[in-house]
């Protein structure tokens, strides 16, 4: 079978960058899960510019705030339902390893995320309006946003429920 060089380049450049993307400075601990793939949830191709709008208080004031692991689709449909809560955007790639083992933890242990901490997964691939309004340029980064999706904390580099409480402000 032969391989046209161009196919070979992109493919060589695309696992470099990869690699170099999904490399850490600093190792954190991990569990001993294996980095079994899992289905990536689809996340919603709306054209919002803001992953969140403002809510009204009467649905926070009614209902206990959501929280927990989430599409951006299912985030999206249902803003009101997260006005209490801490929302953590993560940007995840079904590609990285990271990203696959970080969504792996939480859907694990879903009581790792405290009440009122809302982890929402965003397509890095895809949420390029996102990434660019907050200023992404790498998977398995978490930006946390107020009620108005005004950014209050970007970090990278957790893997646990317990780790990205412990940076949520």
């Amino acid at each position: 079978m032969t391989t046209s060089f161009a196919a070979r380049i992109g493919a060589a450049a695309g696992l470099t960058l990869m690699l170099a993307a999904c490399g850490s400075t600093a190792a954190p601990e991990r569990g001993a899960q294996g980095a079994a793939s899992s289905a990536t949830a689809t996340s919603s191709a709306a054209s919002e510019a803001s992953p969140t709008s403002s809510a009204s208080g009467s649905a926070a004031a009614t209902t206990p705030a959501r929280s927990g692991y989430v599409t951006l689709a299912d985030y999206r449909a249902d803003q009101d339902a997260f006005a209490g809560s801490d929302v953590v955007l993560f940007f995840h790639a079904g590609w990285c390893p990271k990203c696959r083992e970080t969504k792996e933890n939480l859907l694990a242990d879903p009581g790792s995320l405290p009440a009122g901490l809302a982890v929402v997964e965003v397509d890095f691939d895809a949420e390029q309006e996102l990434r660019s309004r907050y200023g992404v340029t790498v998977q398995h980064t978490f930006v946390q946003v107020d009620a108005a999706g005004e950014q209050l904390a970007v970090w990278t580099g957790t893997f646990t429920g317990q780790d990205i409480a412990a940076k949520v402000v």
